[in-house]
């Protein structure tokens, strides 16, 4: 049976499926479509929460696996669940470790009852099934829950697909049933690999299983980006317009406006962070890998429409001179700059949809990059 829905449509595009709307959780609501920095452990690298709210993050990202191992779900409940642990009073949506499990398969083993894996960190033997997961996150006190899932490789024939994909529409169930009373509201996670008719059927699974949201996973583990947006269109008009539509792990600016123009709600990614610490920075005319000597003696700011902090205070020579160093104030500020430029992209794209002007914002987008080289 189908949940009450925590998303308030505010507009709808009349020439493309991009909307606007809002989420409200336990604590607070945020306005979509949103980009949601990643806090893997309970921290988004490299900057503080006042960081995040001054460069406009609303809801952000904690992983049900990472912190399962260390320091463990007891103890940040004894903080007071995530928000008390991290001093984050914003809304908090925790992975179930699922891509986790994926990435370290070499390590898992996945039965019907859940995933039995030896921890990357010391080897222990550990395991979590679809209750456990939401036992744990309901100990971590998140906004948003997700459903154990298993994640499916590029490639993959249909067989292992469909086997897998069913094997997720049951562990959804059990995480729904498994789930308590105490107002965390929980994802359900669209698979089905690269065929659109196993998504289509698992779609309607996670409907009749009835769920908050909806996430669609699976994308972007290597597949061409082609395929990936055959995919997406194939997917996002399976799940139901009242709730709202995560895109889970995807990516790049450009892949933020296709999945917006094709009527995605939310989006996570640890490329913003990531791409900062390792010098490569975003910009309303593309990429700049810092480290290249052309900033050497640059007194102008990293980039000249942005008003972030690391842009209104400092230059691209001495934003290299830091990385070239390995100063521990570089990846701040990278950090700092990466992640207001994504959530300003968002900001941005929710005004044009306000204003009903998508389709021209992303021509605009496209076109400031085609006249600039794509990596400075």
């Amino acid at each position: 049976m189908q949940a009450s829905s925590p998303y308030e449509l505010f507009h709808q595009s009349s020439n493309c499926p991009a909307r606007c709307g809002r989420v409200t959780t336990l604590h607070g609501t945020f306005e979509t479509p949103i980009f949601m920095p990643v806090g893997t452990l309970a921290t988004v690298k490299a900057v503080t929460p006042e960081n995040l709210l001054e460069l406009g993050a609303q809801i952000i990202l904690g992983n049900t696996y990472h912190l399962f191992i260390r320091p463990g779900h007891e103890l940040v409940r004894s903080f007071g669940g995530l928000h008390g642990f991290m001093h984050w009073d914003g809304p908090i949506l925790t992975d179930s470790g699922g891509f986790q499990i994926f990435s370290l398969r070499k390590l898992a083993k996945i039965t019907e009852e859940g995933a039995e894996f030896r921890s990357h960190i010391d080897g222990s033997k550990l395991f979590l099934s679809p209750e456990k997961v939401i036992h744990v996150q309901e100990a971590l006190g998140s906004d948003i829950m997700m459903v154990l899932d298993t994640c499916i490789p590029y490639p993959a024939t249909f067989d292992e697909a469909s086997q897998a994909t069913a094997l997720t529409s049951r562990w959804a169930r059990r995480c729904r049933e498994a789930q308590s009373d105490s107002g965390q509201l929980l994802f359900g996670i669209l698979q089905g690999g690269m065929y659109p008719e196993l998504r289509k059927e698992a779609a309607q699974e996670l409907i009749d299983i009835g769920f908050d949201g909806y996430a669609m996973g699976g994308l972007s583990v290597g597949e061409p980006k082609e395929l990936m947006h055959e995919m997406l269109d194939a997917s996002v008009h399976l799940l139901p317009d009242e709730f709202p539509k995560y895109l889970m792990g995807v990516g790049t600016p450009e892949d933020l406006v296709e999945g917006v123009y094709r009527g995605v709600d939310m989006f996570d990614c640890v490329m913003p962070t990531r791409n900062a610490r390792n010098g490569t920075l975003f910009t309303s005319s593309g990429r700049v890998v810092i480290k290249n000597s052309r900033h050497r003696e640059d007194q102008g700011p990293l980039d000249e429409r942005c008003s972030c902090y690391t842009c209104r205070n400092y230059s691209r020579g001495y934003l290299r001179h830091l990385f070239q160093n390995r100063e521990i104030l570089a990846y701040q500020l990278n950090s700092i700059h990466n992640l207001h430029y994504y959530c300003s992209l968002m900001a941005d794209m929710r005004s044009a949809i306000m204003e009903n002007r998508f389709p021209e914002f992303r021509a605009t987008f496209y076109d400031q990059r085609e006249k600039t080289a794509p990596v400075a």
